[in-house]
């Protein structure tokens, strides 16, 4: 897929890399907290607990994170497929980020989509969209779980 004479890749490799990372330092974290809790010494065993559980909590996120996304992109194929993903092309940086200007002055065309249908899921994701390519990552993510909840 091409836009504004870019090829937009896929972010698999991307999390593929970080997810990787994420398993090597769960990893040392576990080797680090056996060995503090095999020292039998009661802050040694407090400090091992801990770091089990900052691994737990780094392995839980990355699961959720995983399922976001793939519930995301599930939807996006869907809405494709429909004929309704957003066809306006945004000017790209040589950087490939959208320019902010380009996608703030979208934005009002999508939130008063929004506006008129609330219910409707595909209003929701295309405002997540154009919410991302302005840079808006926290009201991005929150209007594509909107979206995800209104298509369920």
């Amino acid at each position: 897929m091409a836009r504004a004479g870019r090829t937009i890749r896929s972010p698999f490799w991307g999390a593929a890399l970080m997810t990787a990372l994420l398993a090597l330092y769960i990893g040392l974290v576990g080797q680090r907290a056996v060995a503090f809790i095999a020292t039998g010494i009661p802050i040694g065993i407090g400090i091992g607990v801990a770091l089990f559980v900052v691994a737990a909590i780094g392995a839980l996120l990355l699961v959720l994170e995983f399922r976001f996304g793939i519930r995301i992109t599930r939807l996006g194929t869907r809405l494709e497929a429909e004929g309704g993903a957003p066809a306006d092309v945004v000017p790209v940086r040589p950087s490939g980020r959208p320019t902010r200007e380009a996608a703030d002055e979208l934005f009002p065309q999508y939130r008063d989509a929004v506006e008129r249908d609330p219910a409707d899921w595909r209003a929701w994701y295309r405002l997540g969209v154009v919410y991302d390519a302005a840079g808006d990552r926290k009201r991005a993510r929150a209007a594509m779980r909107t979206a995800l909840a209104r298509a369920s």
